[in-house]
Parts: structure tokens; sequence; C-alpha cells
């Protein structure tokens, strides 16, 4: 599981990762390197990095994403007890770390039971795989930085908003300090997405310039309203079809741009290349080599 696959060396399947067809900014168009045909693809999307080599959330899987050539990852934001935003998925810390065995009489192990200083000291990888020994869980100023060194881009998910009252202020927040809301980020580099209207709603409403993200699959009737504040509708790979991905891309979002269209999760080549006939701009991937090649070979 831990093995490291082979980076793709299809010069097509290279374009796919590293932007054609990008999560820019709405007004901007993305620069389409000189090995593209004239098939735009699907950008292709580093899902918790990439995840199913590395473990996931970690800088060792931004890392990893970048050697596989993704310039765009994707991660999931919490809150800490102290309010510390932390990069992890779950609400609780059980199934990615060694919580258990370290804070064994704190049951169920919630991020927002445990202190950032806590949370730095537990190991969020041996669960994968004993090379990945002692990596930890980032905050999320850590993971931004990783991720500029890195020269990557981000689709950055707020996660149970429900859980953590004002968390979309205090990631707008950390992003502004770190930089993460300057042009270049902002119009080129930067989505923030989310399951939660509300919490979409919220980031629209204080920085109206960053690009949101619906993460669901809304009645076609109801997309209009969904267009209000989300630049993308973001949908499982389950849920789509030719139909509603037109549906989406026929209307424009708070930009006047169209609404674009980033799936999740798809892991196989058969799924990959079914979505992008369908059409979507982007897909989420624990596996982006293999999804690169498979979108970039029609």
């Amino acid at each position: 599981m831990s093995a490291r696959p082979v980076a793709p060396t299809a010069a097509t399947a290279a374009a796919a990762l590293l932007g054609v067809g990008a999560l820019l900014a709405p007004g901007h168009s993305a620069t389409r390197p000189a090995v593209q045909s004239a098939r735009v693809l699907p950008l292709v999307i580093a899902h918790r990095g990439a995840s199913a080599y590395a473990p996931e959330n970690t800088l060792a899987a931004v890392d990893l994403a970048r050697e596989l050539g993704s310039e765009w990852v994707e991660n999931d934001v919490q809150r800490s007890r102290d309010g510390e935003l932390v990069v992890v998925h779950d609400d609780t810390l059980a199934r990615t770390t060694d919580v258990e065995q370290r804070y064994p009489g704190r049951a169920p192990w919630r991020v927002r039971d445990f202190t950032a200083a806590e949370i730095a000291t537990l190991d969020a990888g041996s669960w994968f795989g004993g090379r990945w020994a002692g990596a930890r869980v980032p905050t999320l100023r850590e993971y931004l930085h990783r991720v500029d060194a890195n020269g990557q881009k981000l689709l950055l998910e707020i996660k149970n908003p429900e859980l953590y009252p004002g968390i979309e202020a205090d990631t707008l927040r950390v992003l502004g300090q770190e930089g993460w809301l300057e042009r270049r980020h902002v119009r080129y580099g930067l989505v923030v997405q989310s399951f939660g209207a509300a919490a979409l709603k919220a980031v629209h409403a204080q920085r109206p310039d960053v690009v949101t993200g619906f993460l669901g699959t809304p009645a076609m009737a109801d997309l209009p309203a969904y267009a209000a504040f989300a630049d993308q509708i973001n949908p499982s790979h389950a849920t789509v079809t030719a139909d509603y991905v037109a549906a989406v891309q026929a209307l424009k979002g708070p930009h006047g741009v169209p609404l674009r269209v980033t799936t999740w999760t798809v892991n196989d080549a058969a799924g990959a290349r079914r979505v992008a006939a369908a059409g979507v701009d982007g897909i989420i991937t624990d596996r982006p080599d293999v999804v690169a090649d498979a979108v970039a070979g029609g």
C-alpha cells in the first residue's frame, strides 16, 4: 500500500496534472502548455495529497503528489480545542493517528477535544506503513507553507463546519496571514469548498473574491440558488452524468462566468474516462498518476 508508483511519462498526462482546464479564478483561463492536444483535459487533483501512496493529509503526501506531477492538492481543515486549524479528515483522530494508545482515556478522541500541542505529538504515519512512522498532523499554516514551497495550488475543504462555529473566518484569517489571499493565489491557485452551504455563503460574504465550491449534487432545479455563492458544484463521481454536468456549466456563478464541475473520488482508469467523457472540469483522486494517464489516453 505504501509502495511508490512510477510517475506517468506521457506528455499529455503531465498536462492533465499540471493544469489544463485548471480551477482558476473566474475570468481567467488556463495557460495551455505546448504539449497539450486540442482536447481540453480535466484537471487532476491529488486527494488529501497522493493519499493512495502516502498517509493522507500529511506533508509527505503533499510532497509525493508533487513528485507525481500534481500541481493541485486537496485537503481537509478542522479546529483544535485551543483554536488552531489542523489538516485532518475525520472528526476524530482515531483512524489516522496513534491517539488511542497515547491518550487511552479520552475516547472518542475528537479533534476538537485536543490541543494543537497534543495533536502535534501524534504519529500520523505508522497506520499507513512503517516507512511513514513519525509523520505528523500538520497545522494549516504548516501545510500552506509546504504547498507554497512546492509551487502547488490548493483545493481546501472546510470540514464539518457545523462542529466549529466561526471556522470560515478562522480559515480566511490564516490564509490571509500566510499570504494565500494575495492576488497570485486567489486568482490562480486557491479554491475553498465545503459540504456546508452556509459555510460557503460565509466565505463568499467575507471574501467575495475567493473561488468557492459546493460539495454535493444539488437537484438541477436548485442549481441557480447555489450559483449565487458557489463557483463550482463538486459532486460524487457516482452521481455524475453528462446532462448534469451540462446543466451546471450552463449557469454563471457569482463572478459572472460558467460554473465548473470537479468530481470526487475517482481512483481507476475506467471511472476517470467516464467522468471525463461527461465533461467534468476536474477530477479529485487518491491516484493522480493513474487518473492523469487515463484522461490523457482518451
